[in-house]
């Protein structure tokens, strides 16, 4: 287990990524050169005893059927256990006959300082040939393999003899311990091997990652429209240069509506502010009589008016785009509010001649008060740009099992296409509508679609120069178990 620093990571997780890699691959490695060295040390030990055990087996055989067809040539059997056995110079090996008490009837010369026959294990029976031997440590240190056989003494009577070899096996031994030594030296060699090519694997696996950040290190803030292009980088890190890119695209998209809005405030505040510093130059340039002063006074009030709404909207814009800014959602029949705040505008829209009509019901859930300045807004819209003997329609309806949409609609002098994308953006303002009305601050549509957004609903708009224009406000239906 790896350690924990004072972050809580594990010692290991704290370090590069090409250095984890490095020592995974490494111990990867490692493993499986352990495991193919092991593999390969037990192959060539198993061919060894094989090997040992086939010389065993033939041997015996050998000797039985010296028993079996010469049993009363002892010159024979004195050859075979006395000079065959020391005049092989590659395999040594010794041979002892001994009769069914246990007694030694000959055996090599010397066999009986090195093996005793009660080191042997139980010989096997006369039909039974051999499959395995014992290993043991001679009484010289030495390593050897014994096998006991009974073997039958001629062909006619039941006289048997007990036949014992002992293989002498340090030369394998010695093959098997230099091979050890080798495959030490191979796997020490091969993991340092793996380690320096890991290491060289890992930082060019790396090498893609260090260019993006060289890349996101060269955008600033001025450089926002530079881009890291997915299309240069590996498949694994396609993903990340398309997030990344996706991201830059956000952020260069609010760095301009940012400096945009700015832009906005500043234009929209000094125009009021220019007025008052206006009017107060006038009046300051000569004595003025008390209805002058009671005039500039009034117009300087709506200038204060004008600009303690765009304050008092941009506050609510603000709280708005808190994401911990709560509604209060109540239930409520949406034509009764509609029909409130059209009582609201009555007066104005029979001044500028327009007709208003409210259409269908549905059971709202959403906060009363916004929902009431939302509607305010768009009938404050319409009336501002629909001419006189022009319609405003304001229609409730569930369009269907999902969704609950409030229509204004008005026959005014709409919108050209390329600014509706636009529309809902804080101080945009139509340029050929200015005139319609020249007070206007651009903020109207922005709180409506602020407004919506609390609510997790949408606002949609379309319109036609000339036709008027319809917008949609659509409202999620409340999920039935909460």
């Amino acid at each position: 287990m790896f350690l924990k620093n004072a972050k809580g990571k594990t010692t290991f997780m704290s370090w590069s990524i090409t250095g984890r890699l490095t020592v995974l691959y490494t111990v990867s490695v490692f493993l499986i050169l352990v495991i193919v060295s092991i593999f390969l040390y037990w192959v060539l030990a198993n061919n060894l005893l094989t090997e040992e055990n086939e010389f065993l087996g033939a041997k015996i055989q050998v000797l039985r059927d010296i028993l079996l067809k010469t049993p009363d040539d002892p010159e024979i059997i004195k050859e075979e256990v006395q000079w065959e056995t020391s005049a092989n110079r590659f395999v040594k090996y010794y041979v002892r006959f001994l009769n069914k008490k246990g007694k030694t009837m000959i055996e090599t010369p010397g066999m009986d300082k090195v093996i005793n026959p009660l080191f042997f294990p139980s010989p096997i029976a006369i039909n039974e040939t051999v499959q395995k031997s014992v290993k043991c440590r001679a009484m010289n240190g030495s390593p050897y393999l014994l096998v006991s056989a009974m073997a039958k003494l001629g062909s006619k009577g039941n006289k048997q003899r007990i036949v014992q070899i002992a293989l002498d096996v340090s030369d394998d031994y010695a093959i098997l311990a230099i091979y050890r030594k080798e495959l030490l030296i191979a796997l020490f060699l091969g993991t340092l091997i793996s380690a320096g090519a890991g290491i060289a694997i890992a930082r060019k696996g790396m090498k893609p990652i260090q260019e993006i950040a060289k890349a996101a290190q060269r955008i600033t803030a001025t450089h926002l429209h530079e881009r890291i292009n997915p299309a240069r980088w590996p498949m694994e890190l396609t993903v990340l240069a398309s997030a990344f890119d996706d991201m830059l695209v956000r952020l260069e998209d609010s760095f301009e509506r940012l400096s945009q809005f700015s832009a906005d405030l500043a234009h929209e505040l000094r125009t009021p502010i220019n007025n008052l510093m206006g009017e107060t130059e006038v009046t300051l340039s000569k004595i003025r009589t008390v209805d002058d002063y009671k005039q500039i006074l009034e117009s300087s009030m709506e200038e204060f008016s004008r600009l303690s709404r765009m304050i008092d909207n941009l506050l609510f814009l603000a709280r708005a785009e808190n994401p911990e800014t709560q509604i209060e959602r109540t239930n409520f029949s949406a034509i009764n509010e509609v029909d409130a705040v059209k009582e609201f505008y009555d007066a104005l829209a029979e001044e500028h001649g327009v007709n208003i009509a409210c259409n269908g019901d549905v059971i709202l859930n959403a906060d009363q008060n916004l929902f009431r300045r939302a509607i305010s807004n768009l009938i404050s819209n319409a009336l501002k740009y629909t001419g006189k003997g022009g319609n405003v329609t304001i229609t409730a309806q569930r369009s269907n099992n999902h969704y609950i949409e409030i229509i204004v609609k008005d026959t005014g002098c709409g919108i050209e296409k390329e600014h509706l994308s636009k529309i809902f953006d804080r101080f945009y303002r139509v340029q050929n509508t200015k005139s319609l009305n020249p007070r206007g601050t651009g903020l109207g549509l922005a709180i409506v679609k602020s407004i919506m957004d609390m609510h997790l609903g949408s606002v949609n708009i379309q319109s036609e120069p000339g036709k008027g224009t319809t917008v949609v406000l659509v409202f999620p239906l409340p999920n039935p178990d909460g």
